[in-house]
């Protein structure tokens, strides 16, 4: 039965909802991560198809239920806040030669505005698709096998995406698709330009097989991984968690290694509490699972071995420069200058998209020695911060209530389910990720972490209304 007193929403309108997310997903990460300029307003065409499916959920009689109905009211805050700034412009584009240059204008703190309205209003558009994409797994799906189903494929799409990327990193490769695409990132993998945004979208997508093995092996015990698709989810593990550090991304690295290390040791607990009711032997299960580990470390190394020299060696000298530096460097001062950013307008923020146009005016960084040009960052390298500095501190509140409510509404217990934790682990590290580099600032990213949230929350309703429980 679904959560609520609503009613059960038709086979068909489930099944077109998890299309459309299926489509959007396959499009943003097969298609440069959702990066490239050209493809994002088609991206933006394809999720705007979620308002008429949500229209129809919510018709009277739909699969909606008051509940879910209230998550929405912040997504509508921020909406009604973003189209108000777009009234009123905080700056002017000038142009003196051959350079356009951003004139900021007077705007009292308390009145919302946008730098480039121009920007922001596409920014919008593509952010509110992706929302209520995912939204709607949430609202109209009401059978756990259909997403246990949708699960299945988003680890498929993303193997099949890891296997592309190996073949094309080992291969050596000078752009995407095999070199038919040129990169402006020299570190890229698979169809994405930048190797953070595949290792972030890697821990998602692990952290999604880590909850289907976890709940097949939780139905049949560890001694039926062959009878089940867990076998198959521990190989889907094995080829992502090879290319996070093949593709180089170090933070990610780390980040796996906690999320592998934290599933093994809820594995090994379980297999001894479990051996010990039992009063079976341990050594078969610890021996099979230290050989599995041992095998996946070998692999690894045989593959990444490599690159992960290669990006250790970096990783020493840029250590040993912050070390004579006395600092964090280049980064030390771009958070800074963020955050004179923010504290120009505290409240609203410059208004979506507007970072890298108005960071220039607050950027105190000399220009390269070699070819003196201005450096110039496109992100703030630090998820946090950008959204304060764009969005302002209700902007950001808002944003973080987009989340916050539908975890809230789906109770805590519920929510420690296999499918459910999983999938909040792999959010919530991406979360902290967030806090020193730009995850978010990758399409495909943000758009599964939206995915990854929503149906944990769906599988934990759907698991409270199996249970006989109301929904919160």
């Amino acid at each position: 039965m679904p959560p609520s007193s609503a009613r059960p929403a038709g086979r068909t309108l489930q099944v077109w909802t998890l299309v459309h997310a299926g489509i959007l997903l396959t499009a943003t990460t097969w298609g440069f991560g959702g990066n490239a300029h050209w493809i994002r307003p088609w991206l933006a065409g394809w999720a705007s198809l979620s308002l008429p499916l949500l229209l129809a959920a919510s018709r009277p009689g739909g699969a909606l239920a008051p509940s879910p109905l209230r998550w929405l009211w912040p997504l509508a805050l921020f909406n009604a806040l973003a189209l108000l700034a777009c009234l009123t412009p905080g700056g002017r584009l000038m142009t003196a030669g051959a350079d356009t240059v951003l004139i900021p204008l007077r705007v009292p703190d308390w009145r919302p505005s946008a730098a480039l309205p121009g920007l922001a209003l596409p920014d919008l558009w593509l952010f509110d698709g992706i929302f209520l994409t995912a939204f709607n797994l949430a609202l109209v799906v009401t059978e756990r096998r259909l997403l246990r189903g949708f699960l299945l494929f988003a680890t498929a799409n993303a193997v099949a995406l890891a296997i592309f990327g190996t073949l094309q990193k080992l291969s050596g490769a000078t752009g995407l698709y095999f070199g038919l695409v040129k990169s402006p990132q020299s570190y890229f993998f698979a169809s994405f330009i930048y190797d953070n945004h595949w290792g972030a979208f890697a821990v998602l997508m692990t952290a999604l097989a880590l909850g289907l093995v976890w709940r097949y092996t939780a139905r049949c015990g560890p001694d039926h991984y062959f009878r089940t698709p867990a076998f198959a989810g521990l190989v889907a593990i094995l080829l992502l968690a090879v290319t996070v550090p093949l593709c180089g991304a170090r933070l990610c690295t780390l980040l796996l290694i906690a999320l592998l290390g934290g599933a093994g040791f809820r594995a090994l607990v379980r297999t001894v509490r479990s051996r010990r009711r039992e009063h079976a032997p341990l050594v078969g299960p610890l021996a099979g699972g230290l050989a599995v580990a041992l095998l996946a470390l070998g692999a690894i190394w045989y593959l990444a071995g490599e690159t992960i020299e290669r990006r250790y060696a970096k990783t020493q000298e840029q250590l040993a420069a912050m070390h004579r530096l006395g600092g964090l460097g280049d980064r030390a001062a771009l958070y800074r200058n963020t955050l004179r950013m923010a504290r120009d307008r505290p409240w609203f923020g410059w208004g979506a998209a507007s970072y890298p146009h108005v960071f220039m005016l607050y950027n105190t960084q000399k220009p390269n020695p070699i070819d003196h040009l201005p450096v110039f960052y496109h992100d703030a390298h630090s998820d946090w911060l950008q959204a304060l500095a764009e969005h302002g501190l209700i902007g950001t509140l808002l944003l973080g209530l987009c989340a916050a409510l539908p975890l809230a509404s789906s109770g805590g217990r519920e929510l420690g389910n296999p499918i459910s934790a999983c999938l909040l682990a792999g959010c919530g590290l991406i979360l902290l990720y967030a806090a020193v580099e730009f995850p978010f600032g990758n399409l495909a990213v943000q758009f599964c972490w939206w995915l990854c949230l929503f149906l944990a929350v769906a599988y934990a309703r759907l698991v409270r209304a199996a249970r006989g429980r109301p929904s919160p």
